[in-house]
């Protein structure tokens, strides 16, 4: 596997979209061990489509415009699952009052996304994970104060709309914010769930950047094409007629953020991204 240098400059780092897609896995299955894909019924589908290790895989006209198609249909499809299918992401939020939903989708997990009530495999919140988000690892459901990460993620604003980039908002975030390293807000481009390419260095913003406090500690981020007269510390461009989705970090979560304190127990709750009249 080659890693392009992505140093300072624009790399895409996205599967093809079109039929190209099942050359580039091909290319994986030829280049990785058998059990890379330790499942046989896997291998068994992907033998149907002719994509067997050492072997060619020349799909005639037809076949290949089958699976441009097909591509092209799943590209879609698993944005509708991880945005707006409400069965995945049921009992998700971490507030019931609020839009944020926890990207782990509440599910006692072991990496391997089986529903321990039933016994079976989540593949819709497998495809809502992997749409938005390029792996797992256990410090993302470390439940060690200190260690790790928690994450909120919005789709949404508070009036259940898709965040847009042509429009204005503001995100309240309390005082308290219970992360001993540090805690950040990274948009992100709801087509591609890249980092939102808006023109400035990074998509993101945190405690690091130093941002400006109001009178009673909490911090207002502002989110929109262009930055609030006097708010631009802590503005974030976005792009107006790309619609994106935005992600709450908390590194080292400190003992306010497990059970028993505030995150569990809902003391400390960040507002809702609202739209600025």
């Amino acid at each position: 596997m080659e890693f392009p240098d992505a140093s300072a400059k624009p790399a895409n780092m996205i599967w093809p979209q079109d039929a190209s897609a099942f050359e580039v896995l091909k290319r994986f299955i030829d280049s990785e061990p058998v059990n890379a894909i330790p499942d046989a019924d896997w291998r068994g589908m992907l033998a149907a489509l002719g994509i067997v290790k050492g072997k060619p895989f020349n799909p005639d006209p037809h076949t290949r415009e089958v699976l441009d198609k097909a591509a092209k249909t799943a590209w879609k499809m698993r944005k509708v699952i991880a945005y707006e299918d409400t069965q995945t992401w049921a009992g998700s939020h971490v507030f019931p009052d609020r839009q944020w939903l926890d990207p782990n989708l509440n599910l006692a997990l072991d990496l391997t996304w089986m529903r321990t009530a039933g016994n079976y495999r989540d593949l819709d919140a497998r495809i809502a994970f992997f749409t938005c988000y390029y792996s797992t690892s256990p410090g993302m459901i470390s439940r060690v104060p200190g260690l790790g990460a928690r994450y909120m993620v919005a789709f949404k604003d508070s009036d259940g709309d898709p965040l847009l980039g042509g429009k204005h908002y503001r995100l309240n975030l309390p005082k308290g914010i219970p992360a001993e390293r540090f805690w950040s807000l990274t948009l992100y481009d709801a087509e591609q769930a890249s980092g939102l390419a808006n023109g400035q260095p990074f998509p993101s913003f945190g405690s690091r950047d130093n941002p400006v406090a109001n009178a009673d500690g909490s911090v207002d981020l502002y989110l929109g094409p262009t930055a609030p007269a006097g708010k631009e510390k802590n503005w974030m461009r976005t792009v107006p007629g790309k619609g994106y989705f935005t992600i709450i970090r908390l590194y080292g979560p400190s003992e306010a953020a497990f059970s028993g304190w505030p995150w569990f127990d809902k003391n400390w709750k960040p507002g809702d991204v609202e739209k600025v009249k």
